[in-house]
């Protein structure tokens, strides 16, 4: 397994991250299971590993400190706050309240003192990023965060970030974590420049575009997305949609490029985020230990560029199929913010 420098931190991290999301009641169920699919994947040589609170609701969590006993130390864990935990509406955003709260309680889930990448999941324009970085500097000071990093950050606040961070002090963001894969290209136009200007490491998410390019959507298939965290998404998984039915042109076309240089669709698509020199880890998600399988054996291909040329005829550099796969939506462009 390569690894790679985590930005300028000085930390190495496997090329390709263990992101957690589908262990718990958003997909596997039983946590044995998962446990073995993370052991298996720590036994390949995947040192990193990604988590967020809201996970099937703190159990991905769990799962994970299950698995990481005895393991802590070889581990770079990564967890995530921001999102909605529950129905209060407190218990969500870049407060200093919440995330007070939210770090002790991922600690707890996590069974550990502290966490090695504490990520902001969401930018929030209504929440001063001075604040969210006083919070998030007193918990590195505190021992309880090693490094912070967000993710699916706008251009701009990426870089308001790092001007807030050095005119007031504060611990500065080491990492940002876009989704980016052959069908959502467009971190390619600022996110990734941006990153590698300010010496960030780069965790990109989805490099199978939520399955996309897994083999899993075919036109001849209306079945629809399987687990829970995808039914949550019908503006990207109704294959109703026009965009969504350009993502399965896509993927047939890139299916038969990956047949013809003798690779699976799945190797094809990672190793097409790994061969940016702004990516530092591909982030992949696998629901089974089929799937783990699958996608362990694309951090070891490389692409030739004819087939790198291929990718490019079929989505262009910078365009994203659909734009709902993006991540990130300014606020004020919503229908309901231009009523106001």
């Amino acid at each position: 397994m390569e690894h790679r420098p985590l930005g300028r931190t000085g930390v190495s991290v496997s090329n390709l991250c263990l992101g957690t999301m589908m262990f718990g009641a958003w997909g596997t169920k039983d946590h044995d299971e998962s446990i073995r699919i993370i052991h298996r994947a720590l036994d390949a040589g995947i040192n990193f590993v990604d988590t967020a609170d809201v996970y099937s609701q703190g159990e991905s969590e769990e799962i994970v400190g299950k698995a990481l006993k005895g393991r802590r130390d070889d581990v770079v864990l990564a967890t995530k706050f921001f999102m909605p935990f529950d129905d209060d509406p407190n218990h969500r955003g870049g407060s200093r309240r919440w995330i007070m709260t939210s770090v002790e309680n991922s600690l707890r889930r996590l069974g550990t003192d502290h966490v090695d990448l504490y990520q902001m999941h969401r930018y929030d324009p209504a929440v001063d990023l001075d604040e969210t970085l006083g919070a998030l500097t007193d918990l590195v000071r505190a021992g309880k965060v090693r490094y912070i990093g967000h993710s699916t950050f706008p251009a701009s606040a990426l870089v308001d970030a790092q001007y807030v961070a050095r005119d007031r002090g504060r611990e500065r963001f080491v990492t940002e974590q876009p989704t980016y894969s052959i069908l959502t290209r467009n971190i390619e136009h600022e996110i990734l420049p941006l990153a590698a200007r300010y010496g960030m490491g780069v965790l990109s998410y989805s490099p199978l575009a939520g399955g996309w390019l897994s083999g899993r959507y075919r036109k001849d298939d209306h079945s629809g997305p399987m687990s829970e965290a995808r039914k949550r998404l019908a503006n990207r998984f109704d294959l109703s949609l026009p965009e969504n039915q350009r993502k399965l042109d896509a993927a047939d076309a890139l299916a038969k490029l990956a047949s013809d240089a003798g690779i699976s669709l799945i190797e094809l698509a990672i190793a097409f985020v790994l061969r940016h020199p702004g990516v530092t880890s591909a982030i992949i998600g696998p629901r089974t230990m089929e799937h783990l399988e699958s996608q362990l054996t694309a951090g070891d291909v490389t692409l030739a560029g004819h087939v790198l040329d291929r990718i490019d005829e079929i989505v262009p550099p910078g365009v994203t199929l659909n734009p709902a796969d993006n991540g990130w939506v300014n606020p004020h462009l919503q229908p309901s913010a231009r009523r106001r």
